[in-house]
C-alpha cells in the first residue's frame, strides 16, 4: 500500500473528547473518527485492524466447531416479547417503527433471534450439538457514551449461541468456547484474566468474563494469588469478620445531633463502623425499599438487582418525600418502627452481630444496642455486599487483590431460559420433546481494539502487536525527490510484497519529521528507513517497540523482516 494514495488524516493534537489513551491515539492516528456522541467510523487503518481481529476470532471459532452466519440487526418486537425482554431490557434498547407501525429494535444482542431462527428447523437430537456465530454491529443507547469505542452506541461484536441436549452437553460447548477465547485473545497479544461474572439480564447461573487488564478500564476484578478465585466486582464474594461480641444489651435511644453519616455516628458514639448499620433508601417501581448493611461496607447494586429480579433502570434512590412517607427522617433511617409500606431487606451479616447502632427514624437520634429479631426484622438476603481489596476470598484461600480492566469477552450458560419462552424444542432419543439447553458467547471486536492499545503504547503513539497491526512493515522514503531513495524504497517494497509481507510504503511528498512522527504514532511493528545512504544500498531497520535504528544493506533488511514475520 502506497501512503501517497492512502487516506490517513493523522492529527497533531489530542481530540477534545480524548478521555482515555486509546481514544486519543486511535483518533490522532487516523484509525477512527467521531461522528456524534458514542458513534464512530473506522478509517482505513482502523478497518485493517478490525479485519485482522475478526480473522483471528473466526479461526478460533471454526477450530472449535462454530459455524458462521449473519442475521439482521433489525429485530421484530414479537420475538423479544416471547422472552419478556422487550419491556425489561431497558432504555438501552433502540426501538423504532416501520412505515406500517410495526415495532422493531436495533439488536443489542441476539439470544432471541438465534433461538427463533432454529426453533422450527432444529428438531432432533441427531442434529445436536450445534454452535452458530456471527460478527455484526450491535446497538445500545448508552446513557453516557465514553472511552471512545470502548463504550459506544454501536459496536462490532462476535456473538455465538450453542444448542445442546442437556447440561452435560452445554458444559462441553462452554469449555470449547472457553478454549477458543483463550486462543483468540492470546493471539491478539492481550494480557487478561478470566473471572466469574454476573449473568445479569442474560440469564443463566454460570458465566465468566475475559478482562483485559488496564488502568483505564471501568470494570474492577478481584482475585487471589493463593488460589484460583477471580471474579468481577459485581460478582465477587468474601468472608467477613462479623460475629457477636459479649451479651445482648438493652436497646437505648440516644441523641446524635447533626450526625447522619456512618463516619460521624461511629466517631461520636465511639463505635466501630461495622457495628453501625448503614441503610440505603431506594425505590423500585414506586415501592420504597431500605437495605440494611454493615457500616463498613458498600451496597453491591448488581447483587441487589439480581435478588430483586429487576432491571437496573427500575432502581432509583428514594427522595426526601419517599423517606418521610415510610415514617422516617432523611439521614436517620433505621429498620425499627417503619410503616408497613417499607420493604426491609437485611444482609445476612447484620444477623450475625449484636448490639448494633441503627437509625431511629427521628432527627438527630439513633438506637444503640439494637439486635436483629428482638428489635427489628426484614427479608434476609445472603449477600448484597461489595467485596474489596484486602478481604478474605470466599473460598478462604487467599486475600483479595483488585485490578481495573476492560471486558473483551464473556461466556454464559443460559440453560433453557430462551428455548422455553420462545418454544424451541427437539425430540430426544426416546421421542420426548425437550427444550434446547443453550449457551451464549460474546467477543467485543471493536472493544478489543481499544484494549490492545491501552496495553501497548508509549509517549510517541501506539505499539501494535504483529498479529493485529494494520501493516506488518512500513518502508519510509525520507526524500522521495531523491531518485536513489525512491527506487530503492520501491525495490524493497516490491520484494517484501512478493514474499507475502503485509507492507506499506510512505512515499508521500512530506518532510521527514512528519513521516517519522506519523510512523511512530500509527505503530507499525517493523520499519525500514531509506535515506541518504540509499546510493550505497544501506538502509536502517528498527522495530516500533525499542526504536533502535540498525544500519544494514537492503537484502539483509528484507531477510530480517521475512524471518521475523514468517517464523
Amino acid at each position: 500500500m502506497k501512503l501517497s494514495n492512502y487516506y490517513m488524516p493523522t492529527l497533531r493534537d489530542d481530540p477534545a473528547d480524548g478521555d482515555t489513551v486509546s481514544n486519543k491515539l486511535l483518533q490522532r492516528g487516523a484509525f477512527i473518527r467521531k461522528t456524534a456522541s458514542g458513534i464512530y467510523s473506522f478509517l482505513p487503518l482502523g478497518q485493517r485492524v478490525i479485519n485482522k481481529i475478526e480473522n483471528i476470532v473466526r479461526k478460533s471459532m471454526e477450530k472449535y466447531d462454530s459455524i458462521e452466519i449473519s442475521t439482521s440487526v433489525l429485530q421484530p418486537k414479537e420475538i423479544w416479547e416471547m422472552s419478556g425482554r422487550w419491556e425489561t431490557f431497558g432504555p438501552e434498547m433502540f426501538k423504532l417503527k416501520d412505515r406500517h407501525g410495526r415495532d422493531f429494535c436495533l439488536g443489542p444482542t441476539a439470544e432471541e433471534y438465534f433461538t427463533y431462527l432454529i426453533k422450527d428447523e432444529l428438531t432432533s437430537y441427531k442434529q445436536l450439538p450445534l454452535n452458530l456465530y456471527q460478527i455484526v454491529s450491535k446497538f445500545r443507547d448508552e446513557k453516557r457514551p465514553r472511552f471512545g469505542i470502548n463504550r459506544s452506541r454501536d459496536f462490532i461484536m462476535k456473538d455465538a449461541y450453542s444448542f445442546d441436549e442437556d447440561q452435560k452437553g452445554l458444559e462441553k460447548s462452554y469449555k470449547k468456547m472457553w478454549d477458543a477465547y483463550v486462543e483468540a485473545f492470546d493471539e491478539m497479544g492481550l494480557i487478561y484474566k478470566i473471572v466469574e461474572g454476573d449473568s445479569g439480564t442474560m440469564g443463566g447461573r454460570v458465566s465468566h468474563e475475559f478482562i483485559a487488564l488496564s488502568e483505564s478500564g471501568e470494570g474492577i476484578i478481584l482475585f487471589t494469588e493463593d488460589s484460583k478465585y477471580a471474579a468481577t466486582e459485581e460478582k465477587a464474594s468474601f468472608l467477613g469478620n462479623y460475629e457477636k461480641e459479649g451479651k445482648d444489651k438493652e436497646i437505648e435511644l440516644v441523641e446524635t445531633p447533626n450526625k447522619s453519616t456512618i463516619e460521624d455516628v461511629s466517631k461520636y458514639l465511639n463505635v466501630d463502623s461495622k457495628h453501625c448499620a448503614k441503610v440505603v433508601d431506594l425505590k423500585v417501581n414506586g415501592e420504597i425499599i431500605i437495605v440494611v448493611i454493615p457500616g463498613d461496607r458498600t451496597l453491591n447494586i448488581s447483587k441487589l438487582i439480581n435478588y430483586l429480579n429487576i432491571s437496573e433502570y427500575e432502581l432509583e434512590m428514594a427522595d426526601e418525600e419517599d423517606i418521610k412517607s415510610i415514617g422516617s427522617f432523611p439521614g436517620f433511617t433505621g429498620p425499627k418502627g417503619l410503616k408497613d409500606n417499607a420493604r426491609i431487606i437485611i444482609d445476612k451479616s447484620i444477623t450475625q452481630m449484636n448490639n448494633l447502632v441503627i437509625g431511629s427514624n427521628q432527627k438527630d437520634k439513633h438506637f444503640i444496642n439494637a439486635n436483629y429479631k428482638r428489635d427489628f426484622d426484614g427479608e434476609i438476603v445472603e449477600d448484597v455486599l461489595t467485596a474489596k481489596e484486602g478481604d478474605l476470598s470466599s473460598d478462604g484461600k487467599g486475600i483479595l487483590k483488585s485490578k481495573r480492566g476492560i471486558e473483551v469477552g464473556n461466556i454464559f450458560q443460559l440453560g433453557t431460559k430462551y428455548s422455553d419462552t420462545i418454544g424451541a424444542y427437539f425430540l430426544d432419543k426416546d421421542g420426548k420433546q425437550k427444550p434446547f439447553v443453550m449457551g451464549s458467547y460474546g467477543i467485543g471486536i471493536s472493544r478489543s481494539v481499544s484494549a490492545i492499545v491501552e496495553q501497548n503504547f508509549d509517549e510517541k503513539g501506539i505499539i501494535w502487536p504483529i498479529s493485529v497491526a494494520p501493516f506488518e512493515c512500513l518502508i519510509t522514503i525520507v526524500n522521495v525527490k531523491k531518485e536513489e531513495q525512491y527506487n530503492l524504497g520501491f525495490e524493497i517494497y516490491d520484494k517484501l510484497k512478493s514474499l507475502g509481507v503485509d507492507v506499506a510504503i510512505d512515499d508521500r511528498n512530506e518532510r521527514a519529521g512528519v513521516k517519522f512522527n506519523d510512523r511512530d504514532l500509527i505503530g507499525i511493528p517493523y520499519r525500514i528507513t531509506v535515506g541518504k545512504d540509499a546510493g550505497e544500498d544501506i538502509v536502517e531497520f528498527s522495530n516500533r517497540e525499542d526504536l533502535v535504528n540498525i544500519k544494514m544493506n537492503s537484502k539483509d533488511a528484507i531477510n530480517k523482516v521475512k524471518n521475523i514475520i514468517k517464523k
